[in-house]
């Protein structure tokens, strides 16, 4: 068992970053770590080449990686996987939380982080035993489900190697010179635990960092490689602001400083020497969550953070020259339609570069979840529909319709012509270009989802027992797997 294939789905939908694809880090880890190890592998990355069906049923064995809303397109992909009679593996948050519905798809689960196992899960399916010794691990064997211990997170991701891009499809001969922007990730884990963010139960709450040297390496590698940018995967890039700035320092020290960006919180404002720092390493531009400019809805998120901490930190960070992509929820049990009408005006107030305006979704693994289920207030599990932009859950103080269609009119009206016009006067041509992409890529977006709003608005009238039919779902990679088998490529185990 030597050929091993990886999937990471395409989402259902696109979204603000379709134009630059950013594969996650999951399956390129693992598939780096087996490559190491003798096997034959490589990943596919829907978002960045196309799916090899004919390849991938050639494999020994297949794993799959998802999050909530590529979960739908990944069991069906997997059914076909399982037809061909291959040995199917599933990891990521969504599996982690519920795997018992992955097993309904697939042989085994890894739950949470499988850097530490892969080798010796790869070898347990070799043998064709000995799974019970492997941590985090759900299987069936025999129609009889087993959930191993919760595997411990890696405590040296100094030990993760660094990630091999060659073994992306479509990347083969290129690498990292063919993406847009490099993802680099230098530590894991948050503790802030927000109430609708599945990232603590997937990664902990207790940060782990990579030393510099290691991050450093990966850096005079994407620079030798002709790189000019670089997304640092980390949760919160700044989280740990001692070891930050030898990190940034080190950078400027040796010269290596291309356009970055990552992900922090409101709190690197209220440091003017991280400021510097990140101004000279030449930080392009930040995403923070701001999440709300209801005080009362910041409290019921856990964001420990005030509207005044928010407006605090984005004069500070234009002042320095750092663009900001912020980041809104709506839906919250203390939001109104005058909620979402006053986080546009302060969006525009406060002129930030770009925004999302999401709706709040209850990812199964987080708090928001367990609470709206509990409540009986989630309205649909058509994973498909959990990407942020869809209601999914019945709102407290607005209608279903109310939060769709206003969210939709918040991302409009900051994306709309006068404000890319403004942004054209001041000669401001990124934030124009930006503006612009926005503003197409939402009228694309509502034009493909008017079926959705109607049936928001629908709900709304009728009640919350009317059904949303299923949307069409991996019907390309369907319909790659019948010519396959019609032209006898495919040899289907007999039963």
């Amino acid at each position: 068992m030597k050929k091993i294939r990886f999937i990471e789905p395409n989402p259902p939908d696109f979204h603000i970053f379709t134009r630059m694809p950013l594969p996650r880090l999951g399956t390129v880890l693992l598939s780096t770590t087996l490559k190491q190890h003798g096997y034959d592998v490589k990943s596919y990355v829907e978002s960045v080449g196309e799916l090899d069906l004919k390849d991938v049923l050639s494999a020994d064995a297949v794993g799959i990686s998802t999050i909530t809303s590529t979960s739908k397109r990944s069991f069906e992909i997997a059914k076909l996987v399982k037809k061909a009679g291959i040995p199917l593996f599933m990891g990521g948050p969504h599996v982690t939380y519920l795997p018992d519905e992955a097993l309904e798809y697939c042989d085994f689960v890894l739950k949470g982080e499988a850097d530490d196992h892969i080798v010796d899960f790869m070898q347990a399916l070799e043998k064709g035993s000995g799974f019970n010794a492997i941590p985090g691990l759900s299987y069936r064997i025999n129609g009889e489900v087993f959930h191993n211990k919760t595997a411990p997170f890696c405590k040296d991701v100094d030990k993760i190697p660094c990630p091999d891009f060659t073994l992306i499809h479509g990347l083969e001969t290129q690498g990292l010179k063919k993406l847009p922007i490099a993802p680099i990730m230098t530590s894991r884990g948050c503790p802030y635990d927000c109430s609708f963010c599945s990232v603590t139960g997937m990664f902990g709450q207790k940060y782990r960092f990579r030393s510099k040297e290691r991050v450093i390496e990966e850096l005079e590698r994407h620079r030798d490689l002709g790189g000019k940018w670089v997304f640092f995967y980390d949760d919160n890039f700044c989280a740990h602001k001692k070891r930050t700035k030898e990190l940034l320092s080190a950078m400027i020290e040796k010269k290596l400083t291309p356009s970055w960006t990552a992900q922090v919180r409101v709190d690197v404002a209220k440091d003017p020497e991280l400021l510097d720092l990140m101004k000279r390493s030449n930080c392009h531009t930040v995403y923070i969550g701001l999440e709300s400019v209801n005080p009362e809805t910041l409290k019921l998120y856990n964001k420990k953070q005030s509207v005044e901490d928010i407006t605090s930190c984005i004069k500070i960070l234009h002042k320095n020259g750092i663009r900001i992509h912020g980041m809104f929820v709506f839906g919250s049990d203390q939001d109104t339609t005058d909620t979402i009408a006053e986080t546009v005006r302060f969006a525009k107030k406060n002129d930030l570069e770009s925004v999302q305006f999401l709706i709040l979704t209850p990812l199964p693994g987080t708090k928001c979840y367990r609470d709206l289920d509990g409540e009986g207030r989630i309205i649909t599990k058509d994973w498909s529909l959990y990407d942020a932009h869809h209601v999914v859950f019945e709102p407290k103080l607005m209608s279903y319709y109310d939060l769709q269609s206003e969210t939709m009119r918040a991302t409009k009206e900051f994306y709309s012509i006068f404000q890319i016009a403004k942004r054209a006067v001041r000669l401001d041509l990124f934030n124009v270009s930006i503006k612009a992409y926005g503003h197409n890529l939402t009228k694309k977006w509502i034009k493909k989802n008017q079926y959705f709003l109607e049936y928001t608005r629908a709900l709304t009238s009728a009640g919350r027992n009317i059904e949303l039919a299923a949307k069409k779902t991996a019907e390309d990679i369907k319909e790659k797997f019948r010519q396959l088998e019609l032209s006898g490529t495919i040899a289907l185990p007999k039963n």
